[in-house]
């Protein structure tokens, strides 16, 4: 690894409502105000598992026992941050209960659930997870009933 590269991790959180897949969106309270999924850097001595389920706790306020995580959807995107690489590795979850409210930190200002078209507009600026939310979508698609 990189010891100048940032890590990071987080989950991309969906939930089935009213027959529409959605997928959960953060507004940052700080740069640009951009629209991410609840992701962090690593702290020493934490996997990156344990950092996207820390994050996700800590921005949405949503537990690890609030959503099923795919083990066999992990995307890793790698691109430069002012000019420092950064790597962020994401996994897919679905919320179990729709319904579940999302509390946001500090670090946020707004959430919203989406359907992919909403979702790819909002982070229409970052082709890569674009690239990656569409994969999920066609995962949920082709591996869940």
């Amino acid at each position: 690894m990189n010891p100048k590269q940032k890590v990071a991790a987080g989950f991309i959180v969906f939930r089935r409502f009213e027959k529409e897949i959605q997928y959960l969106l953060l507004q940052t309270s700080y740069g640009e105000h951009h629209w991410t999924p609840p992701k962090g850097h690593v702290d020493p001595g934490e996997t990156e598992l344990q950092t996207a389920l820390r994050e996700t706790e800590e921005e949405a306020g949503l537990k690890k026992n609030d959503f099923n995580m795919f083990d066999n959807f992990q995307r890793t995107l790698n691109y430069e941050v002012n000019g420092k690489p950064k790597k962020v590795v994401y996994w897919l979850s679905e919320l179990k209960d729709p319904h579940t409210p999302v509390t946001l930190s500090d670090e946020h200002i707004d959430y919203k659930w989406l359907n992919l078209n909403s979702a790819l507009s909002c982070v229409k600026k970052y082709k890569d997870f674009q690239q990656v939310l569409n994969e999920a979508e066609s995962f949920i698609k082709s591996n869940l009933k």
